[in-house]
C-alpha cells in the first residue's frame, strides 16, 4: 500500500460524515480523516484491541487467517493461519483471545503459549452451526451467536448439514463448561455487545442477507444479575445492507457496521449519524491509548478514524 492509499476519500464534495442528529456532532472530530491501514483482504472481520500490545487482532475469513496490526509500526503480520475461518474475536478477563471459528464450528481460546483450547463445539451432543461473534461479560461468561453462514458456503466456511434446529444465542460458563441456549427466536443472530453497565445486551439479526424479506435490525434485551434475558424488542432497523458487528462507547451509544459504513445509534434507538466508508463495514472495535480510535474491518480493508468518544474496553 502506498502513502497515497493511506487516506481514503469519497467522491469530491462528499463528507465522510452524515449528520442526522445534532448529537452526532459531539461524537466526531471534523479534522480527523478516515485512514486505510491495510488492504488485500477478502472479508475482514472480528477486530479486537490489545491495549497491552498496542495492537489490533482481526480476521480475514475466506483466507482462513488471523492478522495482527501493530499500532506503533503500522505493520500487519500473520497472527495465525489455518484459523478455522475465524470470524468474531474478543478477550476474556485474563486477556486471552477468544475466537469464533465458523468454518470449524467452534469457539476457541488462544493460550499465552499460543496453543488453542476448544471451549465449545456442540450443544446437547449436536454440532454447533458456525459461531459468528462473541463478547465476554465482566463475570467471565462468554456469549456468542451461532448462525448458519459458516456451514453454508466454502467461501467463508465449510459446507455441512445442520445438526441443530436453531440459529441461537448462547452463554458459555468457561469454569464449568456449561453451554446454555439463551435465545432461539433469531433468523441469523450476528454481532452482539453489552451496554456499559451490562444491564442491556444488543444483538444483531442479519437474516436479510439470505432473504430480502428477513430482518436487518438490532434487538435489545434486559439482563439481570443471574444473566436471565427478558425483552428482546427491536431497537433499530439498519439499512442499506445489513447490520453486522457492533461496539458500544462509554456513553452507551452503539457503533454498528453496515452497508454504507458505520452507523452511530443512541441508546434510545435514534440514528445519530454515519461514518461513510468506501466499502461495506462488517465490524468495529475501539482502540488506541485513549480508546478513541475506531477500527473498522470493511470487506477488503482495515480502516481507522479518531473520534470524540471513548469506547468500552473489556477487560
Amino acid at each position: 500500500m502506498t502513502a497515497a492509499d493511506s487516506m481514503m476519500t469519497l467522491p469530491t464534495g462528499e463528507s465522510i460524515y452524515e449528520i442526522l442528529d445534532p448529537r452526532f456532532g459531539e461524537c466526531i472530530d471534523l479534522v480527523a480523516q478516515l485512514e486505510r491501514l491495510h488492504g488485500g483482504l477478502r472479508w475482514a472481520e472480528g477486530p479486537v484491541y490489545f491495549a497491552d500490545q498496542h495492537a489490533l487482532i482481526f480476521s480475514d475469513i475466506p483466507n482462513e487467517r488471523i492478522l495482527r496490526y501493530d499500532e506503533n509500526s503500522g505493520a500487519v503480520t500473520l497472527f495465525r493461519g489455518a484459523s478455522g475461518n475465524a470470524n468474531g474475536n474478543t478477550r476474556d478477563r485474563q486477556g486471552r483471545l477468544i475466537t469464533c471459528e465458523q468454518g470449524a464450528g467452534r469457539v476457541t481460546r488462544t493460550e499465552p503459549d499460543g496453543s488453542v483450547t476448544v471451549l465449545a463445539d456442540s450443544s446437547e451432543g449436536r454440532r454447533l452451526n458456525a459461531p459468528n461473534d462473541v463478547v465476554v461479560k465482566s463475570d467471565g461468561t462468554i456469549w456468542f451467536s451461532d448462525p448458519s453462514y459458516g456451514r453454508e458456503t466454502s467461501f467463508v466456511g465449510v459446507p455441512r448439514p445442520a445438526e441443530l434446529d436453531v440459529d441461537g444465542l448462547y452463554l458459555l460458563d468457561p469454569a464449568s463448561g456449561e453451554l446454555t441456549l439463551k435465545a432461539a427466536d433469531f433468523v441469523k443472530p450476528n454481532g452482539l455487545a453489552f451496554s456499559p453497565d451490562e444491564s442491556k445486551l444488543y444483538v444483531v439479526d442479519s437474516g436479510f442477507l439470505p432473504d430480502p424479506e428477513g430482518p436487518r435490525h438490532v434487538r435489545v434485551f434486559d439482563v439481570d444479575a443471574d444473566n436471565v434475558l427478558t425483552g428482546g424488542e427491536v431497537l433499530i432497523e439498519v439499512m442499506p445492507g445489513i447490520p453486522d458487528g457492533l461496539r458500544v462507547d462509554d456513553a452507551g451509544r452503539l457503533w454498528i457496521g453496515a452497508g454504507d459504513g458505520v452507523h452511530c445509534v443512541d441508546p434510545d434507538g435514534t440514528l445519530l449519524g454515519k461514518i461513510r466508508v468506501p466499502e461495506a463495514a462488517a465490524n468495529v472495535a475501539f482502540g488506541g491509548p485513549d480508546r478513541n480510535r475506531l477500527y473498522i474491518t470493511a470487506t477488503t480493508s482495515l480502516y481507522a478514524i479518531f473520534l470524540n468518544v471513548t469506547g468500552v474496553q473489556r477487560p
